[in-house]
């Protein structure tokens, strides 16, 4: 028997197992240039060769970070030709847009 005197008896809503995709794309937003990216991101698809250019990181630093936000479902990409589009998938909401804010 435990010694908490406390009365409430709310339970988590959601099981640990049921939180792990969302707990995957926390650590993927988890660095600054990804974070970065995401941004650049909310304001439409961008090709890779922006993302690069406007991040000021090399080509293999920008896919490297790329491909764990489209691992997590984060961003999708699209292939036209030569060049590959990148798009966010995280609605863009207010509230999105404070996480973003600093």
């Amino acid at each position: 028997m435990s010694d908490c005197s406390c009365t409430s008896s709310s339970r988590p809503v959601h099981s640990v197992k049921e939180l792990e995709p969302l707990a995957g794309v926390f650590k993927a937003l988890g660095h600054p240039v990804r974070l970065m990216i995401v941004e650049m991101l909310l304001d439409g698809e961008r090709c890779v060769c922006e993302l690069q250019k406007d991040s000021g990181r090399d080509m293999s630093t920008v896919s490297s970070h790329l491909n764990v936000l489209k691992n997590s479902r984060i961003v999708s990409c699209e292939q036209r030709g030569k060049n590959v589009y990148y798009s966010c998938l995280l609605y863009t909401s207010d509230a999105a847009d404070d996480l973003l804010c600093v």
